[in-house]
């Protein structure tokens, strides 16, 4: 007898398309019947957007999804409920002005004589807590919780609309080991009721911990169902990332310096940290280096940059410059020191939309200058021409709004905005993501150039094979943690994602 569960949902050939973006082609997931479905792919690999096409936050082109044995169209997150698929999201939708028990029947509240029956909706919102073992005061507001209490509200409240699928989207983001492991206790709890979970994470040690089976998307493909057992770590970031480990080859080039590195410790962390995103971490960065920092999605590699540049300030360790101890408080701090910052998402970080090109350019300089020391028109228009110049950025003058460039030319002006406060140190997170072949390979080259000319340089990048044709050395990070470090002579594809899937396992 096949010990196979019973289909609950499938979702079959479905393709869906944004101006210029092919987001989903031939996507598939199903779901069985008490099992906890673990989505996985890296950024861009269309996991969001599934979900957001199951729950109808999105409409779909092509493709079918079948709900025991019907086929289904969800146009809203109301209509998927009534469907019996809920999600709870990592930023908690509910109210926290309210208690817990509205929370969990807002819009569906227990009625006696025309008014709402309190006493009733605090009796069955304290039973389905207590019948998912959580220690919560139904009566209490739920902004008196911390956020691991307001997700398990969220799945409560999922639960008693009687859902056969819970979407649970990067739901231990914010929370910490005991928290994780609350959620996996109930988690468990419902998949024993015959719940399919459908559990979206970066975090590969809980998808092992917790998930019965694996689906794979890469940029919209459906790449595979597996079962979580029968792929061994090593073989999962080989598929998200889209490998085949018999054909590996070290493709670094000769761009990268061999001459011996300096002695020279331009940035020092010991035991820097921030709570909840990244944990104790020790690191060196000599004059001249291209250090990598590689891992999945999620892995923590941003946050340590942001950790060292006061971004996110920093909740214990120490930080040296150049063998001076710094206290970064701001950015404006480590931008003082010789530090500068690409962040990874320019729409959000980096350009401001209307302003010109030279306009966005002149920023960081006029920061780290400061209020009382404007640049003249004169400085800001030669500095502008030098840098569009070196960096060959396609724009039609100085004063173009720099929404109108392409990805790639604003990338540029984000670079040259921090190349004109001539840092010693520069972090740069993924600067090449969305843009061409060709400017991919410009800014490859100047990242060396920069490093041969003594420039101490991060880079971050999810494409290993740039990172290898760019860096000296590499640090890999797993779960918000850096778990080891890889030396020039040891870079090769095998070796970074044996680190980042934690060996061979």
């Amino acid at each position: 007898m096949s010990d196979e569960k019973k289909t609950v949902l499938s979702m079959r050939h479905i393709n869906k398309t944004f101006p210029g973006v092919k987001a989903l082609s031939d996507a598939q997931l199903t779901l069985r019947e008490g099992e906890i479905h673990a989505l996985m792919g890296e950024n861009g690999a269309g996991k969001s957007t599934l979900i957001k096409v199951l729950t109808g936050v999105e409409e779909f082109e092509t493709g079918e999804i079948i709900m025991d044995g019907k086929s289904i169209i969800n146009t809203s997150p109301q209509e998927a409920g009534n469907n019996g698929i809920s999600t709870v999201y990592q930023e908690v939708n509910l109210c926290p002005n309210l208690t817990v028990a509205e929370n969990i029947f807002i819009g569906r509240e227990p009625m006696k004589m025309g008014r709402i029956d309190w006493k009733t909706m605090n009796t069955q919102a304290q039973k389905i807590l207590d019948n998912l073992e959580l220690e919560i005061d139904a009566t209490q507001e739920l902004e008196n919780y911390s956020v691991a209490i307001q997700q398990m509200v969220a799945i409560a409240r999922a639960v008693d609309i009687q859902s056969k699928v819970l979407i649970l989207d990067e739901p231990t983001s914010s929370l910490d080991e005991g928290e994780v492991e609350k959620l996996f206790k109930v988690m468990n709890m419902l998949k024993k009721r015959g719940t399919a979970i459908v559990f979206v994470t970066h975090f590969l040690e809980q998808v092992y911990a917790v998930c019965d089976r694996i689906t794979v998307l890469r940029n919209g493909h459906f790449v595979g169902e597996y079962k979580t057992e029968e792929l061994p770590r090593f073989k999962l970031v080989a598929t998200m990332m889209g490998k085949e480990f018999d054909d590996l080859a070290d493709i670094k080039g000769s761009g990268t310096s061999s001459k011996k590195q300096s002695d020279e410790v331009v940035i020092e962390a010991k035991g820097l940290y921030h709570k909840g995103t990244i944990k104790p971490f020790d690191i060196k960065i000599h004059k001249g280096e291209v250090v990598g920092l590689s891992g999945l999605l999620g892995s923590g590699r941003s946050e340590l940059v942001r950790a060292i540049y006061g971004a996110d300030k920093p909740d214990g360790g120490e930080l040296y410059v150049k063998g001076e101890k710094l206290d970064v408080k701001a950015p404006i701090d480590a931008m003082h020191k010789g530090m500068a910052y690409c962040p990874e998402d320019r729409k959000v970080e980096g350009i401001i939309a209307d302003l010109s090109v030279r306009e966005n350019m002149i920023l960081a300089l006029q920061a780290k200058r400061g209020m009382f020391k404007l640049m003249s028109r004169k400085e800001q228009e030669e500095l502008t021409d030098k840098y569009i110049k070196m960096l060959q950025v396609k724009t039609a003058s100085r004063e173009t709004p720099i929404k109108s460039l392409s990805g790639g030319n604003q990338q540029k002006v984000i670079l040259g905005r921090w190349l004109m406060t001539e840092p010693d140190f520069l972090i740069l997170d993924e600067p090449t993501r969305g843009i061409d072949v060709g400017t991919k390979t410009e800014i490859q080259k100047l990242v060396v150039k920069l490093a041969n000319e003594g420039m101490s340089v991060v880079f971050i990048s999810s494409e290993v094979e740039e990172m290898l044709r760019t860096v000296t050395h590499m640090g890999i990070l797993r779960d918000g943690e850096k778990v080891g470090e890889l030396e020039e002579s040891e870079l090769s594809q095998e070796n970074v994602m044996k680190a980042i899937a934690g060996g061979d396992k």
